[in-house]
């Protein structure tokens, strides 16, 4: 299997050392790299060229939401994972429309952490609760105008409802294409169809667009 490799940014410096050794643990985690606010962090993506991003929000200099914007500026494929404490939610609406890759808690437990890191890596994102709760806030007062306007503004076919759905339920493009009896590259169409004419710009946003349309509840 491939070796993931982290960038891990977050200003405490015994919650770094912590989290580096509980990284190193995961079978699958290669490099781990650290920074202490998101300038440090841009000059590692820069030269180290992570696959994930363990992002912090609140630190000096630069903070996490600043730094997430230029990182997916300048980085369109690269992943990254929100690390949120309970006064954060402010900036998550903003950096799930930016098209960051998932949100954890900072208190999350070992093996969801690890998870969130094979999802994101492999699928584009992670589906836990802390996720559909900040999707579920972003429709609160426009659920019945999302719903209403979904047939008529955003015409998406059966079969590309089909595969949103699946692609929401964590499953490779590879066993997408497997069950529907599809190309891999058929099913790679399908979904950048999908994200053109529902204007989401990651996978997070294609799960925000399924809660739209009703096909996640």
């Amino acid at each position: 299997m491939q070796k993931i490799n982290i960038c891990l940014t977050d200003d405490h410096q015994i919650f770094r050392k912590a989290m580096i050794r509980l990284l190193k643990t995961f079978d699958r985690i290669g490099e781990v790299w650290e920074a202490s606010n998101g300038e440090e962090c841009l000059e590692q993506v820069k030269d180290k060229k992570p696959d994930v991003v363990l992002l912090d929000l609140d630190m000096p200099v630069m903070n996490g939401s600043e730094c997430a914007e230029r990182l997916l500026q300048k980085f369109p494929g690269l992943k990254i994972i929100i690390l949120s404490s309970h006064d954060s939610e402010k900036y998550m609406l903003y950096m799930l429309e930016l098209g960051v890759n998932s949100f954890l808690q900072k208190n999350t437990n070992p093996e969801e952490l690890e998870n969130a890191i094979y999802s994101v890596f492999e699928h584009d994102f992670y589906h836990n609760e802390l996720l559909n709760s900040i999707i579920r806030k972003s429709l609160k007062g426009r659920a019945h105008n999302a719903k209403s306007e979904s047939g008529s503004e955003h015409q998406i076919s059966e079969r590309e409802r089909e595969v949103l759905r699946l692609i929401c339920n964590e499953i490779s493009l590879k066993e997408i294409a497997n069950r529907l009896s599809l190309s891999e590259k058929t099913v790679q169409s399908h979904k950048l169809n999908i994200q053109s004419k529902l204007g989401a710009k990651s996978t997070v946003g294609l799960v925000k667009a399924a809660y739209e349309l009703g096909l996640l509840e």
